[in-house]
Parts: C-alpha cells; structure tokens; sequence
C-alpha cells in the first residue's frame, strides 16, 4: 500500500478517537503517522494537544524541547506546559517571547501574570482583551477581572474603583468581597460572602450530578472567607463555629485547609497550643507554594514563628525569626518576635542588643524599633534608660504624645527639673519649626503648671505672659497669670486683675436647672437637699398664701434624778457597768437550767460575768475568740487585739438587745 494511502487511513482514525475524545488511542496513532514520516509537523502538533489532554505536560514538554524543528510554532502548547508545571517564570519567558500574541496567548499571559501576582499588568491585558473579543467567554474573562481588581486592593493596596460587574454568579459575589476585605469595609464584605453562599446553594439545585460533598466544597471556600470576616469584627464565637463547620467537611483543597488551619490557630491565640502545632503542620504542608500568594505564606511563617514562642521552643523561634529577617527584609514582625523571645528567656539584655542591632541597619524603621527597646526598659524598671531611648528619636521626640510620655515618667520618679527640661526643650523646637502650631501653647501651659509646683513663679509668669499675647481674651490664662503674679508681685498682680471680665459675663448664659439636673445624674451623693423650712405655700382665709413652716422635732433631754448633787456621785457620767459600786444584774436562776456549754459541769449561772468583761464591754457575755485571735486573761480587764484573717471570714456574733441602758438613778 501507497505512504500516502496508509497516511491517510491513519488520520481518519485519529480524527475520530479526536472525536470521541480518546486521547489515548489518537496518541498511539500520531505515534505511528510519526513513524511513516518524522517531519510531519501537523502529526506532531497533534501529539503534542493528545499529551496535554492526557495531563502529561512534563512529557510533551520534553517533546517539545527535542523536536525544535517542529516545535517552532508551538510557543502557547509550550508555554501552557511550563504554566501547569509550576515554572511560571519560564512560561512568561516563553509567551512574551511571541512576536504578535493572539488571543489565546493573551489570555494565558494574563494566568502567568496573575499566578506571579503582577495585577496591575494583569488587569490592563484583561481590559484589552474584554474590549477585542466576542465569544461564549465573555462571564469567564468578567469573572478573572473582577479577581484581578480584588487582589489590586487586597495585595497591593490599589484601589482601580469600586467594582460594577454583574452580580449573576457566586464567583463574582466572592471575588467583590475581597475587594470589600481589601478596603476594611467587613459589613459590605460580609453582605457579599452571605449572597454567594445563598447564590452557590441555587446554582447546584438543578445540577443532580453533583454531590453534596462537591457542594460543601464550593462552600467551604466562602465560609473560610466569611470566618475571617467575622472574626475581624470580634465575633470570634460565630467564627469559630464556621471554622468547626468547615472543618468537619475536610476539604479537599490544600490552600482551603491552609488558611483555614492559620485562622483557628490565631483565634486560639497562646491557648491550646497542642491544637495550634497540628494544624501549624497542616498549613506549612509541601505543595503549598504555588497555591498561596507571598502574603499568605508570610503571615503562616509568621505565625509559626509566635507559636514557637508560646510553646518555650526556644531554639527554634530563634532560629526561624533568623531566617524569617532574611526573607522578608521589609517586614521588623521577624526581629521583634526574636526579641520577645529573649525577653521571654529572662535575657533582656540580648533583647536590646538585636533591636539595636536591627536598628541601625534599618534607619527607615528605626521609630518602632526604639519603642519597643523603651518598653522593654520600661517592663525592667529602667525608667532613665527608656528616656534616654525616646529621646534619641530625632524630631519625633517633640511629639506631644513623646513629650507627655517622659514628663510622666520623671515624675513617676520625682525628677521634676529633668521633665521640665524636657517640656522647655519641646517648646524651643515648636518655636523653632512651628511656631503656630497649637502643640506649642499646650506645651506651654503644661510647662507653666510645672514650674508653678517646682516653686518657680517668675518662669510660669513669663510663659503666660507669652501665651496671653496669642490669646488676650482667654480668661484662664489671665487667672493663671494673677495666680503666679500674686507668688512674687503682689503689686503686679494686683494690677492684672484689673482686666479680668465681671462675674456677670462669666456666668451668663449658664442653665442653673441644667447644671443642677447634671449633677443629679451622678448620683444621690451629689443632689442637693431640700431643707425642711422650704415649706410648701397654701392658702389663708383670704386668698393669700400662707408659709406653712415644718415643725421641726426636738430633742428631748434626759431626765435626771431629782435632788442631784454632782459632788455626792461623781461617776454620773460613765455607763452602769463601769461604775465602781455596780454588782451586775441579778438573774433568775430557774431560767438557766439546762444551759451552758456541751459538758458544762453546772448551770451557766454559775459562771460570773463580771469577771468576763472587759473595761468597755456592754455586759454581754464574752464570745469565743475568732480563729487566730489572741486571748486574755480572764479578769484582766485588757482590751483584745484583733489578729490577722483567714481566708475563712469569722462568723458574726449575734446581735443581743441591750438591756438596763439609762437606767434609773
């Protein structure tokens, strides 16, 4: 049979296994057109397209590399191989390397772009394909855009406009909430994860091939996402719950179960480590690279780097924040973790040394590198240290925040002349830079009130003197003024008052009810009381209204005994039972019986009370003493100390009416 003849046969056959879709067939039979003639570049081509049908790229890749000749036209089959392999770099290589792209090389592009997180290419080479093309593709390429411009604002901050595509499909119900999330908008972001779940459910309802495992899939992404949303408002229980949910379903997708491992892990925060580590290995698992942006597998570095920290591994929070600070040089998250760390092994002084160290390599966060050296002094009671820190802060120091943070401080430490300093070498700055700034008078008059307590009146004077010009009509100022006048220059200040407003202009326009009804809202401590001589007015017998005054009770003295004679009793004064010839109460024997302590021997009528009280005693019995409280003697008529507590409160003693008080003389 002619070559021609079997050629022929030969692509019948593949174009019907092409058909059908039997790829592995049609590749048996370009295997064997090959072998009739090797330089058949169609043959080839078709070879090529059954391999990358079949999934075996890195094969029909090396195809491609061998046969150069007859590869020479097949920079998108090549391109789309390197792509599926994870060489995303080779493939950009290859498809820019294309003279005049079509449409298919485009869009494929614009995949590579997007996997090497380049989005503002992406979205540019998006818009031009959207605006040269019209085919059945056109919700697709919507539904890539949309997640282009999401990721703009999510990863680089670039906000390209609120997003206005058609809200038909769950995926760009998704990908807008993003969008939402990369503007710290949660409500809206939120409002959108609800209508794409609602939309994903309604999308499978007419689908009955699909499983409700497939289902929970798709959901699962959302959820994650919303989880996230949640627990970005505070709501950590609803986002636990979703997290729960979703992982009950095990999804199958890595990047899914990677995200969600790191959220649960922040959520249990320094709690149930042993948790945290099993799913940490689940969000560091191999194969993740290429399904997760940069900014994600930082953020889980990061965090494996804090659970090193709350589980005491050391050596490897160490080392990991090591090399973390090489990966991400832009980033001060690593050296701070190793800090903590050291602060964590008691070592603050390494602590201080790294940031140090830190710091001088990189200038441009040197300000956050120093706070945190200054609370780390702080926390070791270093109050000098941690202002001699702040004060290396370059023009940031004159911050009233700054300034106010190391008056505090040299007060907390009675170091008046060193915060005045500090408020007098703040004010020369804002003099000096900005002088118009209202930094400068709020300085000033804290300057004032300072040197006033540190007994410098002709200072504060001055200063005033200064603020006044700027404001003459501020009656604070001028009464601070007089105040500090009248230390020094009684004369002077005097003269000052002179200027200050009558009290009628001070006082108008004040609401006396309102400001009484303010003070009625503190409470019942600060109402004033009506007295009781503002009686209610009624009227007389003619019309007039009379003042009814209240009747006031009075107290009625105490009757004494007739013929008193202060010589004859000169202990009148001092209650019964303390007087010298008092003989106690006599009591009804009959009623005691059966009384008294468990195993008393007789009746508690036995027992003589007056040997049992003390100087200032109200003539009851004396009580047990309390649990570590000390006793005296009976008899001894001393007072008894009360002993320190227990944790157990002592039991009250009951309360007894007191009987005999005032009696007759």
């Amino acid at each position: 049979m002619a070559k021609a003849t079997v050629l022929q046969n030969l692509y019948a056959e593949l174009n019907k296994y092409k058909n059908n879709q039997e790829y592995d067939r049609a590749l048996k039979i370009v295997n064997k057109i090959l072998q009739e003639d090797s330089t058949d570049a169609t043959a080839f081509h078709c070879k090529i397209v059954c391999l990358i049908k079949e999934d075996k790229f890195d094969q029909a890749l090396t195809s491609i590399n061998k046969a150069k000749d007859l590869s020479s036209g097949l920079h998108f089959e090549k391109a789309y191989c390197q792509y599926r392999l994870n060489r995303t770099k080779e493939a950009l290589t290859t498809l820019r390397s294309v003279d005049k792209p079509d449409t298919r090389v485009k869009e494929l592009l614009s995949q590579v772009l997007y996997r090497l997180e380049q989005y503002e290419e992406c979205y540019n080479l998006y818009r031009d394909i959207i605006k040269s093309t019209e085919d059945d593709f056109e919700e697709e390429r919507q539904t890539n855009l949309s997640a282009v411009v999401s990721s703009l604002q999510l990863w680089d901050k670039k906000d390209v406009g609120n997003p206005e595509f058609d809200e038909s499909s769950y995926e760009i119900c998704y990908n807008n909430a993003c969008y939402f999330i990369g503007k710290e908008d949660w409500t809206n972001a939120e409002k959108k994860l609800r209508k794409a779940e609602i939309f994903c459910k309604k999308s499978f309802e007419d689908e009955s091939d699909v499983t409700e495992e497939e289902i929970e899939e798709e959901l699962g992404i959302i959820r994650v996402q919303l989880a996230y949303v949640l627990q970005k408002q505070g709501r950590k229980d609803e986002a636990v719950k979703l997290n729960n949910q979703v992982t009950k379903n095990k999804p199958s997708d890595m990047a899914v179960m990677a995200v969600l491992s790191n959220n649960i892990i922040t959520l249990n925060k320094d709690q149930n480590v042993f948790d945290s580590k099993k799913r940490m290995k689940t969000a560091k698992a191999d194969g993740l690279k290429h399904k997760l942006t940069a900014a994600q597998q930082r953020c889980i570095s990061l965090n494996e780097g804090l659970l090193h920290m709350y589980t005491n591994q050391s050596n490897q929070c160490h080392n990991l924040a090591q090399k973390l600070m090489k990966e991400y040089p832009d980033i001060d998250t690593p050296v701070l973790i190793e800090a903590a760390q050291y602060v964590k092994d008691k070592d603050t002084t390494k602590a201080i040394d790294v940031l140090k160290a830190y710091e001088q390599s990189h200038q441009s966060r040197s300000v956050s590198i120093k706070m945190v050296m200054a609370q780390i002094y702080l926390s070791q009671g270093h109050v000098y240290d941690a202002c001699d820190t702040l004060k290396t802060m370059g023009d940031l120091q004159y911050k009233p925040g700054v300034v106010s943070a190391m008056v505090t401080l040299y007060l907390g430490q009675e170091d008046r002349e060193q915060a005045s300093k500090v408020l007098t070498q703040a004010i020369t700055w804002y003099k000096k830079n900005q002088s118009s700034s209202a930094c400068m008078s709020t300085l000033m008059r804290a300057n004032t009130t300072l040197q006033i307590q540190m007994g410098n009146p002709q200072q504060a004077a001055a200063m005033l003197e200064e603020l006044r010009k700027s404001n003459p009509k501020d009656p604070r100022i001028l009464a601070e003024l007089i105040s500090a006048y009248s230390q020094f220059d009684q004369a002077k200040a005097q003269k000052i008052s002179a200027d200050l407003p009558p009290v009628e202009d001070i006082v108008q326009g004040i609401d006396v009810e309102t400001l009484e009804a303010s003070f009625s809202s503190l409470g019942p401590k600060y109402i004033k009381k009506a007295l009781k001589s503002d009686a209610q007015p009624s009227p007389g017998p003619a019309g007039d209204m009379i003042v009814q005054k209240s009747k006031s009770k009075k107290k009625k003295k105490g009757k004494l005994p007739k013929n008193l004679d202060a010589e004859i009793d000169p202990e009148r004064w001092l209650p019964r039972r303390e007087r010298s010839y008092y003989r106690g109460k006599k009591k009804d024997k009959r009623r005691d019986i059966g009384k008294g302590t468990q195993g008393a021997s007789g009746p508690a009528g036995d027992i003589d009370n007056s040997k049992l009280t003390t100087g200032g005693g109200s003539g009851s019995e004396a009580s047990s003493p309390r649990p570590g409280q000390p006793t005296s003697p009976p008899g001894s008529g001393q007072p008894t100390a009360q002993g320190p507590r227990q944790q157990k409160p002592a039991q009250a003693n009951k309360k007894k009416k007191k009987k005999g008080g005032g009696g007759k003389w």
